[in-house]
């Protein structure tokens, strides 16, 4: 009995050590690779982030359908140059950044023009739709589709650099 005993026991602690092994290794591995997993995309936003993607918010042209818009923007916000700094914490590449809120029913992007590429600084769906075909550049154009959870809308935005400001093209798909 002493023998099964001590067999089980020596059975669950060759487990316990495999598991723990097997843990660390993988926490190891992430850390050395898991550089497209846990890259700037994925982290936490910063506090100037947070206030300046707050004061985004605040405008009433950049919600549609908020209750004080009563009509829906004719034209998507602009920034200044100084933004893109406050957006994304890094230093602002120069005067000649130009940052874009477009607004629409499927979600909101943040778009940025420099030296002539485009860039998706950022792409947030809407609530019932899902980001898809996401192509962020930078480059001549760039672009984004948000699906909705009903197959049947699909909204399009594409975006290009017109005179060195993002020049957004909105497209729905029924």
């Amino acid at each position: 009995m002493d023998d099964v005993i001590g067999r089980l026991a020596l059975a669950t602690a060759g487990w316990l050590v495999a598991a723990v092994l097997a843990s660390g290794a993988g926490v190891m591995l992430i850390g050395l690779f898991g550089g497209p997993y846990t890259d700037a995309a994925n982290r936490p936003m910063t506090p100037d982030e947070v206030r300046s993607a707050l004061s985004l918010s605040r405008d009433p042209r950049a919600v549609p359908g908020s209750p004080s818009s009563p009509s829906p923007p004719s034209s998507p916000s602009s920034l200044s140059s100084a933004s893109p700094s406050a957006l994304s914490g890094t230093p602002s590449p120069g005067p000649e950044t130009r940052v874009q809120l477009i607004p629409t029913a499927g979600g909101h992007v943040i778009a940025e023009c420099d030296g002539g590429s485009a860039r998706l600084r950022s792409w947030t769906p809407a609530q019932g739709f899902q980001a898809d075909d996401v192509e962020p550049g930078p480059d001549d154009k760039v672009r984004v589709k948000f699906e909705s959870d009903d197959p049947d809308i699909e909204i399009e935005i594409e975006v290009r650099c017109v005179g060195g400001a993002p020049n957004a093209r909105v497209t729905e798909h029924d």
